[in-house]
């Protein structure tokens, strides 16, 4: 009989541990363009390394061509507030800002790169009808070239 009840007051923490779990991960907004490639778990463990690579390959070594460019980023993840128009990394809901103040990690990029996409992009995005996934994807490649 006490094995039983051990069993199940195990079984019950563990349901419940896994139920309130779900609450515990910051709430990440869709991107716009299409999935990664590599996918996004690859993404959310690497962006800091990939990011730093890109960097270091553009400002040391003069690379302007690099794989994964900061533009790029903030044009797919941005995230529209009330106004309908891209919010700023200063706002609620930002899509960096959502993970960083999660995870306690200070975001420095935006002491020099825009927050918001160009107002090129943002004008694609308010268009109605929306942009499909190759019109962005297109837009994307033009920032690449």
């Amino acid at each position: 009989m006490k094995r039983l009840f051990a069993i199940t007051l195990v079984l019950f923490g563990l349901f419940l541990g896994t139920a309130q779990a779900e609450g515990l991960y910051p709430d990440v907004p869709k991107a716009v363009g299409n999935p990664h490639p590599e996918g996004s778990a690859f993404m959310r463990i690497n962006h800091m390394k990939l990011m730093r690579h890109d960097r270091d390959d553009t400002m040391h070594n003069g690379n302007r061509d690099v794989k994964y460019s900061i533009k790029e980023c903030v044009a797919c993840h941005a995230v529209k507030g009330p106004q309908g128009l891209p919010i700023s990394v200063k706002e609620e809901g930002h899509f960096c800002k959502n993970c960083h103040e999660f995870a306690a990690v200070k975001i420095d990029c935006f002491q020099c790169h825009n927050s918001k996409p160009t107002e090129e992009f943002t004008a694609l995005l308010m268009r109605d009808p929306a942009p499909t996934a190759d019109e962005i994807s297109a837009y994307l490649k033009e920032l690449r070239e």
